[in-house]
């Protein structure tokens, strides 16, 4: 294998082409079953990247530990005459009111930089699920009604859909992914658009005789379709 080939593997693995060199990667990867194969082997690589990062969670017992070690610490507070320390006691106030609100800001950033990196990893672990069932030669295509690209489906009903030109969701919208089973659309999915070139992994199976939507609706998603599909396929 070329170090071009491979290098388009790679950055099709990390979601790091444009759209031009996607579409040659997704080319690559439809008649050689050795590029299908380096994409799979990447697919682990990138989900590690994103766990690494988050370290192990400090264990409950260090907490107590630290706090016992404090109040076995000897004091160190010199008495001080009753005027002196009504002059003080507004400024160690005002200390400890700052440790608080710093204690706090460093607790909810921790919180906040966690829920990050869980975002990261299910959206790195969707991504190698998606790109693995690209790669996958027992797939099958189908056509889109309206709206440009196609929808891929494999034999258990993992589905992506492939979407090219689908300009940005307006602000305070976002797409929604619907599967249609019948006659009531299932939730499916929520992306924001925007890409040459967008991949979006369906959330539900796809079985034969369903079919996949896509509708505009307002940030967070709704229970049921408010707007005409913008995205609509053929009938699996």
């Amino acid at each position: 294998m070329d170090t071009e080939t491979h290098e388009l593997i790679v950055g099709y693995a990390l979601d790091a082409l444009d759209a031009d060199d996607r579409a040659r990667a997704e080319d690559i990867f439809a008649r050689s079953d050795e590029a299908r194969e380096e994409l799979r082997s990447f697919g682990g690589v990138v989900t590690a990247l994103a766990v690494g990062v988050s370290g192990h969670a400090p264990r409950p017992e260090l907490r107590e530990r630290i706090l016992s070690a404090a109040r076995a610490e000897p004091s160190n507070v010199v008495p001080l005459e009753a005027r002196r320390r009504s002059r003080l006691a507004p400024a160690l106030g005002a200390a400890a009111a700052v440790a608080a609100v710093a204690a706090l800001a460093v607790g909810l950033w921790g919180a906040s930089l966690s829920t990050e990196l869980d975002d990261t990893r299910s959206a790195l672990e969707r991504e190698r699920a998606a790109a693995t069932l690209l790669a996958d030669p027992s797939t099958r295509t189908v056509d889109l009604r309206s709206g440009d690209g196609r929808l891929v489906v494999d034999e258990a009903g993992q589905a992506v859909l492939v979407l090219d030109d689908l300009e940005a969701a307006p602000p305070g919208k976002t797409y929604e992914v619907w599967v249609v089973d019948g006659d009531e659309p299932i939730r499916a999915g929520l992306f924001d658009g925007g890409r040459a070139r967008e991949v979006v992994p369906v959330e539900k199976s796809v079985r034969a005789g369903t079919q996949v939507l896509v509708t505009v609706e307002k940030d967070g998603g709704v229970d049921a379709p408010t707007t005409a599909p913008v995205v609509t396929s053929a009938r699996v």
